[in-house]
């Protein structure tokens, strides 16, 4: 067996916490047909509108899922992190619907469409591993939607910046709430529906409320227990207890 990227090891933990797999199981994914590129910044690894022919799991860096409106506006609708398959859903859906790009430079594998589905007929612990993954970024979405719709602009960026803490610590790329935002501004207020003149306006008073402090892109939470307030954060969505691997 070639060489195992690390993490390829963690993608396969990632999913035996949505699901209990055994050692067949665990073989299978280490043995996952895929090709390594690496991907500059700004390049798309979805493209709206096209039909996917694999499946993209990033191994390091961060990418981003958007949506165009007729008029050229951007909402980014997901953050997907080294670990994370950010299309399983395309291995069944013959057209894209979103696109997706690359924030950093990445080290991508790209699966082919067939592997994905191969794997998951013939294993169906794997399968089910693979179909809460999808169904938990359904619930991300869901509260993105609830942010962007009903949150004030002060709660949603507090929001989004309790979500990334939590997401990145158990990524093992946080620690005491402290974590590189990978995001831009732009970026930012895309995901949260504002101007990225009001995200920084919003972010300044934050930092003067001593809920956080900055350092060029690096964030950390001062006062984790007040911003939860501030951003009406409750992490039930992010489902990181457990709880779906435990249900047989």
């Amino acid at each position: 067996m070639p060489e195992i990227h690390p993490t390829f090891e963690k993608m396969v933990r990632r999913l035996e916490t949505r699901s209990p797999l055994g050692e067949a199981d665990r073989r299978a994914l280490l043995a996952l047909q895929h090709s390594v590129r690496k991907v500059p910044t700004g390049a798309h690894l979805v493209r709206d509108g096209e039909p996917p022919e694999q499946c993209a799991l990033l191994l390091s860096g961060y990418a981003y899922r958007y949506k165009i409106t007729g008029d050229g506006a951007r909402q980014i609708v997901s953050l997907h992190i080294a670990g994370e398959f950010v299309d399983l859903q395309n291995s069944f859906l013959p057209i894209s619907d979103h696109s997706v790009q690359t924030l950093t430079e990445c080290d991508v594998a790209l699966v082919p469409l067939q592997a994905i589905r191969d794997i998951t007929f013939a294993h169906p612990a794997i399968a089910r591993a693979m179909w809460i993954d999808t169904l938990i970024d359904s619930s991300i979405f869901r509260e993105w939607v609830v942010n962007v719709g009903r949150r004030d602009s002060r709660a949603r960026v507090a929001h989004i910046l309790c979500e990334f803490s939590l997401r990145l610590g158990a990524a093992g790329l946080a620690r005491d709430h402290r974590y590189e935002l990978p995001m831009t501004q732009e970026q930012l207020a895309d995901a949260v529906g504002l101007t990225s003149v009001h995200v920084n306006r919003v972010l300044r008073q934050l930092g003067e409320e001593g809920l956080i402090s900055r350092d060029r892109r690096s964030i950390t939470i001062e006062d984790w227990q007040r911003l939860r307030q501030v951003g009406d954060f409750n992490e039930r969505y992010l489902h990181h207890d457990g709880a779906a691997a435990a249900r047989t």
